[in-house]
């Protein structure tokens, strides 16, 4: 078996989610939450199938975010695997309805950060084992980084 890390390119503001599904009909499903959760949401998104022709399939509603996600998914190489990347949006903004989708197994994860996707290769293929995103912790808050947090969020529109 040998492991290997694969950075995910993409600009620094672009959240992403990466995660598991187990059949062709993600990419639909996954187009259908998106207009559902709000239409103007811009997407791309990949989903590498695991069997037949084991073909990239690709969907979304703005053609540089779909170029980029399947570029990303070339790169892992993984099976069963999906990328989505998200324009005017946050992940949070989706996960509820993604969690719903009866065929994806899992979130590897949700982030705009520098992310490396660990990833390993057998003689069946290639599975994702994890991800590294972000730096590692450099200390704990005070209260005035509390504070920050907090009108960070309500600069979001997340708390009020």
């Amino acid at each position: 078996m040998e492991i290997k890390s694969v950075a995910i390119e993409k600009p620094l503001e672009v959240n992403f989610i990466l995660g598991q599904s187990h059949f062709i009909k993600t990419v639909e499903d996954i187009q259908e939450a998106m207009a559902n959760v709000n239409p103007a949401i811009q997407y791309g998104l990949a989903f590498a199938e695991s069997s037949g022709p084991c073909l990239i399939r690709k969907a979304g509603n703005k053609p540089e975010l779909v170029e980029l996600a399947v570029k990303n998914l070339q790169a892992i190489g993984c099976g069963h695997s999906f990328i989505l990347f998200l324009g005017n949006a946050f992940p949070i903004n989706v996960l509820p309805t993604l969690r719903a989708i009866p065929e994806i197994v899992g979130f590897y994860c949700a982030t705009a950060n520098t992310c490396e996707v660990i990833v390993a290769e057998t003689s069946l293929g290639r599975g994702i084992m994890g991800v590294v995103d972000g730096g590692v912790p450099q200390g704990v808050e005070n209260d005035k980084e509390a504070q920050a947090r907090n009108q960070l969020l309500k600069h979001f529109g997340y708390k009020f």
